[in-house]
């Protein structure tokens, strides 16, 4: 006798044409455009695209139910996930298991980019729904979205050795590609 799991429903036809989705800040430096959520995935994932600024930080955070499947497509991007470390370039790919704490940077002279697939989703009702400290409901602030991610479990933790700014104005330039143990 197996485990019964419930199956995502089917997803409908959805078309999101190049510059639409619903964008906001993830954090300075950091844009969030929602292209696909879990309506539209018939609940089996979100696809969003980061805009990183050059030096941009997302700081080391834990997702406790969210594995994240990122594609970098334009510049270099710096991943940390527990104590593995890799700067990609465009048509690098990682993965990010739900539970290991992670970060990720803009570690170039340019602005980057990245297309993020979640699963489950729900990264996205978190961000747009809660208390309201914007004026226009497409681009909410982070402290709109951190005060309702508890009961989605995710939590920002404070790993000694973990930058607190972007490593790629404090630290040697790493080549792409390459994985470094710490």
């Amino acid at each position: 006798m197996g485990i019964a799991t419930r199956a995502p429903r089917a997803p409908k036809l959805t078309v999101v044409p190049p510059d639409h989705g619903r964008r906001g800040t993830l954090l300075p430096g950091v844009d969030v455009v929602f292209k696909l959520d879990g309506g539209h995935t018939g609940g089996a994932l979100s696809i969003v695209e980061h805009p990183f600024e050059v030096g941009a930080l997302v700081p080391p955070h834990r997702h406790h139910f969210e594995d994240e499947f990122s594609i970098v497509l334009e510049g270099e991007i710096g991943f940390r996930s527990e104590d593995q470390e890799v700067v990609l370039g465009p048509g690098g790919y990682i993965v990010k298991p739900h539970g290991e704490v992670h970060a990720m940077w803009n570690a170039g002279d340019t602005p980057a980019r990245m297309i993020e697939v979640i699963s489950p989703p729900g990264f996205d009702e978190t961000f747009f729904q809660g208390p309201r400290t914007s004026t226009t409901p497409d681009h909410p602030t982070p402290h709109r979205w951190q005060s309702s991610r508890p009961r989605l479990g995710w939590r920002w933790p404070s790993p000694t050795g973990w930058p607190t700014s972007s490593p790629a104005t404090t630290s040697p330039r790493r080549r792409p590609g390459r994985t470094q143990l710490l």
